[in-house]
């Protein structure tokens, strides 16, 4: 099946169901077969065209202009690196996996014994395939397809979820929510956002009288032991329509503990801090099982389940999703996201570096080639400027 037949028959499957079409709608359509780097850009633009001018509630892109395609179709190189760039400046991607974005993180004092820990977001800007520093925003996740991104504002919690169009920077809709919202996701396809609830701030810190950034100075701020969150929205991106679920604290968690989704977008789950790391949950609130293929996932790894459901990375190695079968050992060390089945981007140190001097690169099951996206961070944990990936299928 080629894109236009693809189109087509996801118009008609679209036009049968009674919500309209909303934001990511084109995303879904073009992103939902692998990327051939055989397809030519003719078609890209024809089935572009095709879609916008049914779809009206997307906004419409003259394709026809350099200018007015996104910087992730514009070269779709199977790999995109630049290993002398940390933090990057320009795109990285591999397969159909780009580094949407990144963050680094800073505490910036209230009182004289209190900071937020806020995070400074540079996001891919699609015209030019650099990253901008985005200061509006305190929170962001990008839609698969890279076009838009629920971002939420500062002062968090927050009670409306922005979508901005990841073309023009601007915010096209926002969705208003009853309850303060600190946390983001979007799901696999794009088509529901998990936005998690906190009766406070999550990231307030306070200060502590001994070292726990590991310099030498007991001037140090840590997470508060209490647990403000309280729940999570799932809401449909095409209406804003959703439904809040109250999920009470627990002692096992972070101040800071936000639902995502799992591999099928079928359940949320959220992070526990010891065994068995992970409570799945069902769109109402109701605890329920881990998936069959989710058995030995953890929420720090952001790896997860491969696409074809039947991996799971972990650190250094590569599990059978479902019995936990070693299938191989890779180099490197916390999986951040599958290029493919056989491919994955993880953290990398080069030989007798410091372990927290690392980079990302590109690991093969089954192989100890690796290739390198990114160049080497600087500091230790926690040390001012360090940067973290932000991942979204291009």
């Amino acid at each position: 099946m080629n894109v236009d037949e693809l189109v087509r028959d996801s118009l008609r499957e679209q036009a049968t169901e009674q919500p309209p079409l909303g934001p990511g709608f084109v995303d879904r359509v073009l992103t939902a077969r692998r990327r051939r780097r055989t397809r030519t850009l003719a078609s890209v633009a024809a089935a572009t065209a095709a879609v916008v001018a049914i779809a009206v509630a997307v906004p419409m892109l003259e394709s026809g202009k350099d200018g007015d395609r996104l910087a992730t179709g514009m070269n779709e190189s199977d790999i995109i690196a630049h290993p002398d760039q940390s933090p990057p400046r320009d795109l990285i991607a591999a397969g159909d996996v780009a580094l949407a974005a990144y963050y680094t993180r800073k505490n910036v004092e209230q009182t004289d014994d209190r900071a937020v820990a806020v995070r400074e977001y540079w996001l891919l800007d699609q015209k030019t395939g650099k990253y901008e520093k985005a200061p509006r925003w305190s929170f962001i996740d990008i839609a698969p397809g890279m076009r838009t991104a629920a971002v939420l504002e500062k002062d968090l919690p927050t009670q409306r979820i922005g979508l901005l169009n990841l073309l023009s920077g601007k915010v096209e809709r926002w969705i208003p929510v009853d309850r303060g919202v600190a946390g983001v996701e979007f799901s696999p396809d794009g088509d529901r956002l998990v936005a998690t609830t906190y009766k406070t701030n999550p990231d307030l810190r306070y200060k502590v009288d001994y070292d726990s950034d590991g310099d030498g100075k007991n001037n140090d701020y840590d997470q508060s032991h209490d647990q403000p969150r309280n729940g999570f929205y799932v809401i449909d991106v095409a209406s804003g329509q959703g439904s809040w679920s109250e999920v009470p604290e627990g002692d096992d968690m972070n101040a800071r503990q936000d639902f995502d989704f799992s591999h099928d977008g079928k359940l949320v789950y959220s992070g526990l801090s010891s065994e068995p790391y992970m409570q799945y949950y069902d769109f109402e609130g109701n605890k329920v099982d881990k998936p069959a293929n989710g058995k030995y996932t953890n929420w720090f790894n952001d790896g997860g389940v491969s696409p074809n459901g039947k991996l799971v990375a972990g650190n250094g190695v590569v599990l059978d999703a479902y019995t936990g079968e070693r299938i191989a050992k890779v180099r490197g060390y916390e999986p951040l996201a599958w290029v493919d089945d056989e491919r994955l981007i993880v953290w990398y140190s080069e030989p007798g570096q410091n372990e927290f001097h690392n980079r990302l690169v590109i690991v093969t099951i089954g192989s100890d080639k690796l290739v390198r996206l990114s160049g080497a961070r600087k500091g230790n944990d926690g040390a001012p400027g360090r940067w973290t990936p932000v991942f979204a299928k291009r």
